[in-house]
């Protein structure tokens, strides 16, 4: 079965180029050159694996488009499309909980890795289904983190960034280890965006002082995660 992508791209001969490379890649492609329309598929049955969303869109733009798909579709993967080379942008669509972004005009071969790569982590390879992590169970099927406070859904990068760190643990992890692994390149924004995820996994675990993420200047990251 082919993977269905939503493209939600206003530009006409953008938007068809990429939608014929895509099929040509044996994609599913349904490319939506209105916001508005993918807005009314929401209530609907939403056939889609992958959203690819312009940030830069008439009435409607791809970060409040995305904020809409992901109050109906929690978790659902999200990648950014964005003519802007501002580092605002991308760390607002990373803020929204979008998976990666490619900046206009994109190399379609990158494109698609990246969409393969997205949809990769989407089923990971995972071992234990539930995993305590000091006061907190990680729930990998689920994406979610419980603690007797509250829980917390994950998205999918956001997990795969966790078990890289548990699979790490009580160790010393380089951020170009980490970029390289899990981001599969390495420069200033995907720099930026792991500090994003970085601190929002210490502000999922502020409850117990015990799961410490503690920032070695100019080289990464030492783990110490309660595991028993």
């Amino acid at each position: 079965m082919k993977t269905k992508i939503l493209l939600a791209e206003d530009d006409p001969d953008f938007g068809m180029i990429l939608k014929q490379y895509l099929e040509l890649e044996d994609f599913e492609v349904s490319w939506f050159q209105n916001p508005e329309d993918v807005v009314e598929l929401l209530s609907s049955d939403f056939p889609f694996q992958i959203a690819i969303l312009d940030v830069m869109m008439p009435n409607i733009d791809g970060f409040s488009l995305a904020k809409m798909i992901l109050k109906e579709k929690n978790n659902f993967p999200i990648l950014f499309l964005t003519a802007k080379n501002q580092k605002i942008d991308r760390l607002t669509g990373l803020k929204i909980g979008a998976d990666d972004y490619i900046a206009k005009p994109c190399d379609p071969e990158e494109l698609v890795l990246r969409i393969k790569n997205i949809l990769k982590r989407i089923s990971p390879p995972i071992t234990e289904i539930q995993i305590k992590i000091g006061q907190y169970l990680l729930d990998t099927q689920k994406l979610s983190l419980s603690h007797p406070d509250g829980n917390v859904r994950l998205t999918v990068r956001e997990q795969e960034l966790l078990l890289y760190l548990l699979k790490h643990n009580h160790s010393m992890i380089t951020r170009d280890n980490i970029l390289d692994n899990l981001w599969e390149t390495n420069d200033y924004f995907t720099g930026r965006s792991l500090d994003v995820f970085i601190s929002r996994l210490r502000k999922y675990f502020s409850n117990d002082p015990e799961v410490k993420i503690q920032s070695l200047r100019g080289i990464g990251f030492e783990v110490d995660f309660p595991t028993n």
